[in-house]
This record gives structure tokens, C-alpha cells and sequence, in this order.
């Protein structure tokens, strides 16, 4: 609707609520998703003090606007309500991140943490991407799950080799990154996020352990940077540390999985843009950008009003919720040419991604990195790439891709 409102013959409700929490929409949300925003960009839900956001201009307004950030310590302490209606989990303010945090708070962490994210580091990071790539690839030759064999193992021991990690340990931890993801989605059930906190407690207890000897040893490491940051003075806490490090190994890992497998799924079902890559490896970059627009890892991003605000011409009050589809905007005709074609020669894309504003994700350069690493890897050792029968969908939405997917590399 053109003032942003919903349309009152379109059941924007139950359209949305089948999107977050019907597992069988998860291979292709897109479609839903157009009816969405082109009925409801800018939707009230039923269920709480909820809004959903599917056009582009304003999801990215929102989520630039600090006049919308996180709910307060206080609101993670008494729980919050989930999209289905539930009631999250409580969490002690002690266990939240700087994702979870508005500043000041999130502006002095966020400044620490950053020094382990400069472009330097991320660049120093190419070698170790692709000889874990190498490594990987090599055991995938001939074909097998894509998944288990390359784009669940590749980020997960690259975030390991960054935190410091020593490689002996790297296959350990990596079940327990994966369930550690699981607590963030919408719709995560009490065993789910009783398992999510089990590995996370687990991670914690190795990090104490790392982070003494790191103490003790520094290195190049992100945890040595971490110890040692410093402003003015200032100095991260173990506790900030240790769930900082949790938080990046969460936010890091399945997304670009995600990235790897979405990637993967993307050139197969569109041969004639793999052509294009091969034949012009400068593309590479440019590839990657157009994958995170039309099949992005992470689905969801969400914001708390704090102060009243207006969106859309339509008055939002402080201490609701905006919800912001990211496979939406990342669609929106109003700002993509032709949004549903697959095309990786389109410029000046500016997903949405990694969010915007002050919480855009510190790792995206990581993350960037090792899907053109692995695609030029791809493309130097195979010809052909095919698919063996139906990948399986993790039952996710907020970050979603597929869980296995077999396929023949030659």
C-alpha cells in the first residue's frame, strides 16, 4: 500500500505468522514474503506490541534509527514475548552480549571488540580461510553433504583459529557452536534453548581456561586482543570477554554455513550466472554481494521503540517491537531492479544483510572473505557442480539454509 498501511482484505496476520513458524515455508519464503509486502509493508500485528516491516526503505530507517535499539536489561531479566505469542525465556543481564545492548553500554564494548575486526585482521585471515578450505575441498573431492563436508566445518574452525583455539581442539567445539545458535530463533522451544545453554555453558567453561593461559601467553589471537584492549583505561571484563566471544562464535558461524550452502544452491539453479563467474573471476566479490541479497543467511532482525517514533505515517509508540524481514526488503521492486532474478553483476546493492545502524555486524568482512574464498576455490577445482536429489531444511527461520545437501563435484 502506497502510505504503508495494511491491506484490510489481506490477512496480514496469519500470513506472517505462517512465514516465522510454518517449517514447510522454509525452502521458499520469497513468495510469501512478496504477498507480504505487498499487501502489509508496514504491519500491526494481533499478537503483543509487534510490528513486521517487509519494504526496504523502512526496515533500513528502523534499523538506523537510535531512537529503536534493544529492550533494556531490565526487560531480558523478566523474559519477553516471542513472535508465536510465548513468553521467552528470562536471561540474567550478566549473559547478555553487546548485540543485546543500547549504549552507552554497546558504544564502549562495541569500540573494544572492534580492534579484533580491523581490516588488517580480517585480510591476515585469508591464508588460514583457504587452507581450511583446501583441506576441506579435498576431502569433499568426487562429491558428498556439502554441509557436514564444507560449510558447517569451514567457518566454525575459522572462528576457532581466530579466537586462538589451538587446532586439536577446534573438532570438539563445533557441535556445541551449532546448538548454541539455536537459542536466537523467534520460536526456539524451552528444550531447544535448554540445549543452546548447555553449549554455551560448556564454550564458557573452555574459554576460562584460554583465557588464563592467553593471560599468561598473549598471541595474535582475538582473545589476546581482547584481554588487552584498551581506551582510556578501559578494559573489557572476563565475563564481557567470554560472552563476546560467545556472541561472535554464534553470529559467525551459521550465517556463513548459510552463506556457503545458499551460495552453492544459487549458481546450480542459475548456470548461466556460474558461466559468467568462471569465465571473469573479478565477479567474485560482486557474486557473494548478490547472494546475501537474494538468499540471505539471516532472515530476521528486530528492533525495541524506545521513543515514539513515526514509520511510515504511522505512529509507533515507545515500548513496541519492530520486526524487519531481511528476505523481504532485500526483495523490495522499489529498490531492486528485477528482485527475484539472480544476477551477480548488479552494483550498488546495499543489502540489508548484516543490518544497519549501529549494530551492523562487526564480522561481515569475515564473513564476505570466506565466501569468496570458497567460491574461487570452487571454481578452480570443479567444473561441474550438480545437486543429488532434495537438500534437508534446518527447521530455522531467522537463520536459515539447508542442514544437508549431497552433491557430485567433478
Amino acid at each position: 500500500m502506497a502510505d504503508g498501511s495494511s491491506d484490510d482484505a489481506f490477512d496480514a496476520d496469519s500470513a506472517i505468522l505462517t512465514v516465522l513458524t510454518d517449517r514447510s515455508v522454509i525452502p521458499e519464503p520469497y513468495g510469501h514474503y512478496r504477498d507480504i509486502r505487498e499487501h502489509a509493508p508496514i504491519h500491526k500485528a494481533a499478537i503483543g506490541k509487534m510490528w513486521i516491516v517487509s519494504s526496504y526503505d523502512e526496515a533500513r530507517a528502523v534499523l538506523r534509527d537510535p531512537r529503536c535499539g534493544n529492550p533494556t536489561p531490565e526487560a531480558f531479566e523478566k523474559g519477553r514475548t516471542g513472535i508465536d505469542g510465548s513468553t521467552r525465556r528470562p536471561r540474567p543481564r550478566e549473559s547478555l552480549s553487546m548485540l543485546s545492548l543500547n549504549p552507552p553500554g554497546h558504544t564502549r564494548i562495541r569500540s573494544l571488540v572492534s580492534r579484533a575486526f580491523t581490516p588488517r585482521r580480517v585480510e591476515e585471515m585469508r591464508p588460514i580461510v583457504e587452507e581450511i578450505a583446501d583441506e576441506l575441498l579435498h576431502a569433499l573431492d568426487g562429491g558428498g553433504d556439502l554441509v557436514s563436508g564444507l560449510a558447517h566445518p569451514l567457518p566454525a574452525n575459522v572462528i576457532s583459529a581466530m579466537v586462538g583455539v589451538p587446532s586439536d581442539d577446534r573438532e570438539q567445539l563445533r557441535p556445541l557452536i551449532a546448538d548454541l545458535t539455536v537459542g536466537i530463533e523467534p520460536t526456539a522451544s524451552a528444550e531447544e534453548i535448554d540445549m543452546a545453554d548447555a553449549a554455551g555453558s560448556e564454550i564458557r567453561r573452555y574459554l576460562v581456561d584460554l583465557i588464563a593461559e592467553r593471560r599468561e601467553n598473549p598471541g595474535d589471537d582475538l582473545l589476546s586482543v581482547l584481554i588487552h584492549a584498551n581506551e582510556d583505561g578501559d578494559r573489557l571484563t572476563e565475563n564481557e570477554i567470554i560472552v563476546n566471544t560467545l556472541l561472535i562464535y554464534a553470529a559467525g558461524f551459521e550465517t556463513t554455513t548459510h552463506l556457503i550452502g545458499n551460495m552453492f544452491r544459487a549458481f546450480v539453479a542459475n548456470p548461466e550466472q556460474l558461466a559468467r563467474v568462471r569465465a571473469d573471476r573479478s565477479l567474485i566479490p560482486g557474486a557473494v554481494e548478490e547472494v546475501l541479497r537474494y538468499d540471505p543467511p539471516v532472515q530476521i532482525d528486530g528492533r525495541f521503540v524506545h521513543e515514539d517514533i513515526e514509520m511510515g505515517g504511522q505512529a509507533v509508540p515507545a515500548g513496541d517491537s519492530i520486526i524487519t524481514l531481511i528476505g523481504a526488503v532485500n526483495r523490495d521492486p522499489a529498490h531492486f531492479e528485477d528482485p527475484d532474478m539472480f544476477d551477480i553483476t548488479r552494483v550498488d546493492t546495499q543489502v540489508l544483510s548484516f543490518g544497519s545502524g549501529i549494530h551492523f555486524c562487526l564480522g561481515s568482512a569475515l564473513a564476505r572473505l570466506e565466501g569468496q574464498v570458497v567460491l574461487g576455490k570452487l571454481l578452480e577445482r570443479y567444473e561441474n557442480w550438480e545437486i543429488v536429489g532434495e537438500p534437508t531444511w534446518r527447521p530455522r527461520i531467522t537463520l536459515r539454509g539447508v542442514e544437508r545437501m549431497d552433491v557430485r563435484l567433478s
